[in-house]
């Protein structure tokens, strides 16, 4: 009994912080000037994947961010949801306040204000045996935490968990770009009913913690702008994919063809969907845009 207390004690009050260990605290000041401390700026990867939203980021994946993110993720740190969601709506902010700026471009950065405008925040959904196996849904918890910021700011703000992965997803460590934009073309979809949350929801926005080359959220912008697109893609047959089907599908390679040319042909011009994330990584900050 003493020991799950000890373990319960720990979620609320952890036992060392996120990014350095430093003891008692859920962030350090130096830590948590690493994951606020910055403007939020856009970034991208390189190469940079067809289809891809423009994205917003409040720090680099780096040193006690890195620290952080992993604790929450893997070592369900659950207290970190809190700090993370603060950042994650400072990117989701600089996205919908301005296209850009590019980080070190010297521009006057988006304000911290209220958003005039209600927001959707899509996660990029993992796959629920990675969610078994974690015990929680990093993204999605950082999510909800990051729409409460953004209320408590005065924009009108929700999370819409509305895609699901519809195949099985290799692990990505150790993938290289192409490998990642292979592995997850087509394996994403619009669970039934979320088209409708979609089309009037306010701005769409997809959120996930880490961007490294931008293939998950190139798959989840894909399928999100074929639901807004076409809604009615998702009426009776959708109701087909939920449960145990929606989990074992599979995709031919004509669909996962199809899937990989249906981002080539997608643009981040105009459509009005953008994506916000925690941290990317150091070289999408390190870009030389001009």
């Amino acid at each position: 009994m003493r020991g799950w207390w000890q373990d319960l004690t720990d979620l609320v009050l952890p036992a060392e912080c996120g990014g350095c260990g430093r003891p008692r605290t859920v962030l350090c000041p130096e830590c948590r000037a690493a994951l606020h401390g910055a403007a939020p700026c856009r970034v991208r990867p390189e190469p940079e994947p067809s289809g891809l939203p423009v994205v917003h980021a409040s720090a680099a994946y780096e040193g006690g961010v890195r620290a952080a993110l992993l604790a929450h993720k893997e070592r369900g740190a659950l207290a970190l949801a809190g700090p993370l969601g603060t950042a994650l709506a400072g990117a989701v902010r600089a996205g919908l306040g301005s296209a850009g700026p590019w980080c070190g471009d010297g521009s006057a950065r988006p304000g911290d204000g209220a958003v005039r405008e209600s927001v959707l925040l899509v996660p990029v959904p993992s796959s629920r045996r990675v969610v078994r196996a974690r015990g929680h849904d990093p993204a999605r918890r950082i999510a909800l935490a990051a729409a409460g910021e953004l209320r408590r700011a005065g924009t009108v703000a929700r999370v819409a968990a509305v895609l699901r992965q519809r195949r099985f997803v290799a692990d990505q460590s150790g993938l290289n770009a192409r490998q990642r934009l292979a592995n997850l073309a087509g394996a994403l979809e619009v669970a039934a009913g979320g088209a409708r949350l979609l089309a009037g929801g306010g701005r769409v926005v997809l959120v996930d913690d880490l961007m490294t080359t931008g293939a998950s959220l190139a798959e989840a912008a894909r399928v999100v702008r074929a639901a807004m697109a076409d809604p009615q893609v998702y009426g009776e047959g959708a109701r087909e994919t939920t449960g145990e089907r929606m989990v074992g599908a599979t995709v031919t390679e004509p669909e996962r063809t199809e899937a990989v040319r249906g981002m080539a042909r997608t643009s981040d011009a105009g459509d009005g969907i953008r994506a916000a994330v925690v941290a990317a990584s150091p070289a999408a900050f390190e870009i030389n845009w001009n």
